[in-house]
């Protein structure tokens, strides 16, 4: 899919950037070129170091901000996939900041979206989070906003082929920021800070969030946001992972967070589908053949009021297959 092609992700330096990278340098050596856009000058020359030019001679690196929108058109010129990973996305510093995070997640969406529209991009994937469903803080509103950028941006191509869609995932286990990483970094002090016992989210491996990616970029036919089936954790069952020795402290949750983290709300049911290995949420208006899509995914509508909600998943992380999970994809002894 991506031999012979171009393709650029913004916030290229963040944690699933890095493994979309590594992933496909690995399994597409012909791509003709891979940029890599982010304003972390630190973090792309760290990044450069892992990547050098004899030896990767098709990856570049951009310094540029999602809010640039000249910049972006600058870096689009001869791309041909754009995945969009730029964020602003922690939950209290964007409570604090909230403009900021209105100007990244939201006018930075934009942004990429005209300046696709004005080069020769193709296809565009962008990010969402679970905290976009039914949003209750600032960077889940900024993001649900994004998503509807993105998806009604396909009603605005006009005789452009180009298909712009979104990929919806809960937590990254190990992205920057994130608990597991919070969490190996206090064990070392004995104390283990929980917000509430009660506390669900649902849990994807950085692998599994490349491949739903790349699995968007080549078969969104314009218009979908794609929602995997994943297992979900108990914060409870993370803290006895990494440190069951450790003391348990409940310290109340922090502004803007939900006890239960949703995907799917009972309102998206009326648009959404399983396509097997994925739920796929429908544009209300579509440029396609609505039977037709049906018939290629094999997708079966889900029932009225369906909700995809971590409390109420079917599939469970345990303790011991977290701790697991952390070795395997962390390298970490636990």
């Amino acid at each position: 899919m991506l031999n012979n092609k171009s393709l650029l992700i913004t916030g290229g330096t963040g944690s699933l950037g890095k493994a979309l990278t590594q992933y496909i340098l690995k399994n597409f050596p012909a791509i003709r070129r891979l940029v890599i856009f982010s304003r972390d000058e630190q973090k792309q020359f760290e990044m450069a170091q892992l990547y050098p030019k004899d030896k990767y001679p098709q990856i570049r690196f951009f310094i540029g901000d999602v809010r640039d929108f000249d910049r972006l058109k600058r870096a689009m010129q001869g791309i041909d996939y754009v995945i969009h990973a730029a964020a602003m996305k922690h939950v209290p510093i964007a409570e604090y900041n909230p403009m900021e995070c209105v100007k990244t997640n939201i006018m930075g969406a934009e942004n990429v979206i005209n300046a696709c529209l004005e080069t020769q991009v193709s296809r565009v994937v962008a990010l969402s989070t679970d905290k976009a469903a039914a949003p209750i803080n600032l960077y889940g509103a900024t993001k649900l906003a994004s998503d509807k950028l993105f998806v009604a941006a396909n009603n605005i191509r006009g005789s452009n082929p180009i298909k712009f869609s979104v990929v919806r995932y809960g937590n990254v286990l190990g992205s920057n920021g994130s608990v597991i990483p919070f969490f190996l970094k206090k064990r070392k002090e004995g104390v283990l800070p929980i917000t509430d016992p009660m506390m669900t989210r649902f849990n994807i491996t950085l692998t599994q969030g490349v491949q739903l990616v790349l699995y968007a970029l080549e078969h969104a036919w314009g218009g979908e946001i794609f929602v995997p089936k994943i297992p979900s954790y108990r914060i409870t069952e993370v803290a006895q992972a990494i440190g069951p020795q450790c003391e348990h402290e409940v310290v109340g949750i922090r502004p803007g967070e939900k006890i239960h983290e949703e995907m799917i709300t009972a309102s998206d049911s009326f648009y959404t589908y399983d396509i097997g290995d994925n739920y796929v949420i429908l544009p209300s208006m579509h440029q396609w053949d609505l039977s037709e899509f049906i018939r290629h995914f094999s997708a079966e509508k889900v029932k009225a009021g369906f909700r995809y909600n971590s409390e109420e998943n079917s599939q469970w992380e345990t303790a011991e297959s977290l701790r697991l999970l952390i070795r395997e994809e962390l390298d970490v002894d636990l």
